[in-house]
């Protein structure tokens, strides 16, 4: 439980738990969610036992049902480039999502600073004290499972489709939640945690 993050299980990786919320925004722009990825990934840096099971850099193209591609990168690698940012190509401009469009339409936002994480909980809050309707659960639903089928994606190295992982994907929680209990995934005589191998992996 202490170094939940490095499993699957846990943590979903790094593509699930935290690169989610660019895919959760592309999703928002589109106003859909992808119908299959294909993707590449793997392990550079993170080796060690102490590095369970997940992938450190993920590449996915996901192709959405109008055939529109969205290409989505993440990594957690030492002394690479360093971008948290969603970019969105058109045919008059490209949107950028510090709050800019270039292209013969050019815009800028020029109002106040406001923190995403704290205004959903302003949202929220406003929506208890008035007995607003308030459900953001289908897109929490769509985002968190695009991120695992670009995760399936990564790790087969196959193209996954949505319906068929949402009809057949493995399910990676334990039998029995219980502090005695074995996790789904156990380390070998070596300390080492299977690795999901490209080629190898199946992901339904």
């Amino acid at each position: 439980m202490r170094n939940w993050y490095y499993f699957v299980w846990l943590c979903g990786d790094h593509i699930v738990e935290q690169h989610v919320h660019l895919i959760d925004h592309a999703n928002w722009v589109k106003g859909d969610h992808p119908v299959e990825a294909n993707g590449m990934g793997g392990r550079e840096v993170r080796k060690g036992p102490d590095h369970g099971q997940i992938f450190d850099h993920h590449f996915v193209e996901f192709t959405y049902a109008d055939g529109s591609k969205m290409f989505s990168q993440c990594r957690h690698i030492p002394d690479t480039w360093r971008s948290v940012s969603n970019v969105v190509h058109g045919p008059l401009g490209t949107a950028l999502s510090k709050g800019e469009i270039t292209g013969p339409n050019a815009w800028k936002y020029t109002g106040p600073s406001v923190s995403g994480h704290a205004q959903e909980h302003v949202d929220l809050i406003e929506a208890i004290e008035k007995d607003l309707k308030y459900n953001e659960g289908w897109f929490g639903a769509t985002s968190s499972m695009t991120a695992v089928l670009g995760r399936m994606a990564t790790y087969s190295g196959n193209i996954v489709r949505w319906d068929d992982a949402v009809a057949k994907g493995p399910d990676e929680m334990p039998d029995q939640f219980a502090w005695d209990a074995d996790p789904p995934s156990l380390p070998d005589e070596n300390g080492q945690y299977p690795i999901p191998v490209p080629g190898v992996y199946k992901a339904y």
